[in-house]
């Protein structure tokens, strides 16, 4: 059995898990555009050809990839036979449950590990991992994610750190869409936008988040550290499961139709920052 560890998915945030991941750990790498592959392999990843050859080559393989369209396509293929599979995915909370019972019944484990942080955090080692599954499986995870994050919490059996992941989404949209419709008021009554991000900054509700966010509002730089289309992904996510609940989900709904009118302005490589752009849109429209 090798001591590889395996990751599939490296776009924005899984190119930056991997590269922590790879300073403890020697890593063998898989991702749909092989492109993407090249800084990790370069700092002496092994690339694989396809993702069976990851699980073959690997006993525990971390997963972050879109969706889970996505993650059948990926493991259709793969014997999961003492496998451990850590899948950081963000996806309903319903398939992950039926993923975790596919994943046993082909005699493998299965770890729920949603983060919470965005590409620098990621980049920083300090993003929130929140793990679900067997206790025995969690005790060999959770030591691998010491390099990435700041803090592991234990949420139970999945899909409770999906929807906890869920939860802690909820409070992180809305507040990055508050913060853009302050500075949206700020524009339109002519105030000064940046004594408005220093009184922010020096407030009471002032976090790492809203910082950083205020700072690319106010500057116009929009490079992605959570794209507009993940965080519209997600907040589809929240909202369709506060519906399977029974439960409201208003701030979120505002909130999808927000991103993805931001993402229909062409901004789907941008920042969710960018979301400012919907708020501008709208009163343009208001007021022509």
């Amino acid at each position: 059995m090798t001591d590889s560890l395996g990751f599939i998915g490296l776009g924005l945030m899984g190119s930056a898990i991997a590269s922590r991941l790879q300073s403890r750990h020697p890593l063998v790498v898989w991702n749909r555009t092989r492109a993407a592959t090249a800084s990790l392999a370069q700092a002496g990843a092994e690339v694989a050809d396809s993702a069976a050859e990851v699980f073959d080559r690997c006993s525990t393989v971390f997963v972050m990839i879109t969706d889970e369209s996505a993650v059948d396509e990926v493991l259709a293929p793969v014997d999961l036979r003492q496998k451990t599979l850590v899948q950081m995915s963000t996806v309903p909370p319903a398939y992950s449950v039926a993923l975790a019972a596919r994943v046993t019944a082909a005699g493998g484990r299965y770890v729920e590990a949603p983060v919470s942080g965005s590409r620098q955090p990621a980049l920083n080692g300090a993003l929130i991992g929140m793990l679900a599954g067997r206790p025995d499986a969690i005790d060999d995870v959770a030591p691998l994610l010491g390099p990435v994050c700041a803090l592991i919490a234990l949420c139970g059996e999945p899909p409770r750190a999906m929807q906890m992941k869920l939860a802690v989404n909820t409070f992180l949209i809305t507040l990055v869409t508050g913060l853009a419709e302050s500075f949206h008021f700020a524009e339109t009554h002519e105030l000064d936008v940046q004594l408005l991000e220093q009184i922010l900054g020096a407030g009471p509700m002032t976090s790492f988040v809203s910082r950083a966010k205020a700072a690319a509002i106010v500057a116009g730089d929009f490079a992605p550290q959570a794209a507009i289309p993940d965080v519209a992904k997600n907040a589809r996510l929240v909202v369709e499961a506060a519906r399977e609940n029974g439960n409201t989900a208003t701030l979120m709904e505002a909130c999808l139709s927000l991103y993805a009118e931001a993402e229909g302005l062409g901004h789907g490589a941008d920042d969710m920052a960018a979301v400012i752009t919907a708020f501008r849109a709208r009163t343009g429209r208001r007021r022509s």
